[in-house]
């Protein structure tokens, strides 16, 4: 498979770079309560108003971080540091905390991009440069919001869309183990509650739109969450017919007929999602190579596709560096 390359990273790296400040086109997740609310991205998001939306401009940087800490000599590197000293300073982090204190703003990126705004804070950390400290009230105040709402989310929700449960619990739970125990205590309690029985998945997957696998993405959370044994015996469970390549679905690269479309679009991620996933799990398998042969197609699938279209290009190089390289 494909690893991250100096080469690969600065690929990555000058997509990212070319859309983190783009700020139009965009789509906002905004809910207008009155007039004064009628305000442009830059004006409401101080730091993230580019990549098309929220989320994609939150993972883009943790994305230029994690290479930037991969390969500290990039030639995108300067650049890097530069946008990320001037644009992650503390008064525009005020700003985005205060966008989230608005009262119609419960519900903002709820949970996708909670999920990326910690692992951002995550990546952030790992650099010497006091980034990490400048976005720590906007991580504890998204791990607020996971502390309140994972009680009284009765169900998980397993669409490939921004509002999966496993692919945010995946993420917010790498976070929480270094930055807030009682968080990951309580992500783990949630997905044994939502997951631990499940067996026999069917996979009925891909929908239309999905950048996520359901069923891979629950089964890498379990896989986090489980020792060895345990996980064997619920894998087992759950994909019973794996060995004999059941569900076909799971195996097979999704077609993108038009990356001129932002939904269509989706699927390439869907590919690149689906890649970090087998590899993820490979060793936990009795045949790696079933896994890791499936990684492979999915990520020649959609790999070249990166810089096709603007509707795919403002963020599929995040999810592309996670099928080459994983989150850390």
């Amino acid at each position: 498979m494909t690893g991250l390359t100096p080469d690969l990273a600065s690929r990555f790296a000058r997509l990212t770079l070319g859309h983190l400040e783009q700020q139009w086109p965009y789509k906002l997740d905004h809910v207008m309560t009155g007039p004064e609310d009628v305000r442009t991205p830059i004006e409401l998001h101080p730091i993230f108003h580019g990549s098309f939306d929220w989320h994609s401009c939150v993972h883009g940087w943790w994305q230029l971080m994690r290479l930037l800490r991969a390969f500290p000599d990039l030639p995108e590197a300067p650049e890097i540091r530069a946008r990320a000293d001037r644009l992650l300073t503390p008064e525009k982090a005020a700003g985005e905390l205060a966008y989230l204190a608005r009262p119609s703003s419960g519900g903002f990126e709820r949970p996708y991009g909670w999920a990326w705004l910690l692992m951002l804070h995550a990546e952030l950390c790992r650099h010497d440069a006091g980034w990490g400290a400048t976005l720590e009230p906007l991580a504890r105040a998204f791990a607020d919001r996971f502390h309140g709402f994972l009680p009284r989310q009765t169900y998980p929700i397993r669409t490939g869309t921004h509002f999966n449960t496993a692919f945010a619990l995946l993420l917010a739970r790498e976070w929480a183990l270094d930055h807030d125990p009682p968080l990951a205590a309580l992500i783990t309690r949630r997905a044994l509650d939502w997951f631990a029985a499940d067996e026999d998945c069917q996979a009925w997957e891909p929908g239309g739109d999905e950048f996520l696998s359901p069923v891979l993405c629950e089964a890498l959370l379990m896989r986090r969450l489980l020792p060895g044994p345990a996980f064997e015996l619920w894998f087992t469970g759950f994909l019973p017919r794996l060995a004999q390549g059941e569900p076909a679905t799971l195996f097979a690269p999704a077609a993108v007929s038009d990356r001129t479309d932002g939904k269509i679009a989706h699927l390439d991620g869907l590919n690149l999602s689906r890649a970090w996933c087998w590899r993820s799990l490979a060793d936990a398998l009795p045949d790696p190579s079933l896994a890791l042969d499936a990684a492979k197609r999915h990520l020649a699938a959609s790999l070249p596709h990166l810089e096709t279209d603007y509707m795919g290009s403002h963020w599929l190089a995040t999810f592309a560096l996670l099928a080459v390289a994983g989150t850390r």
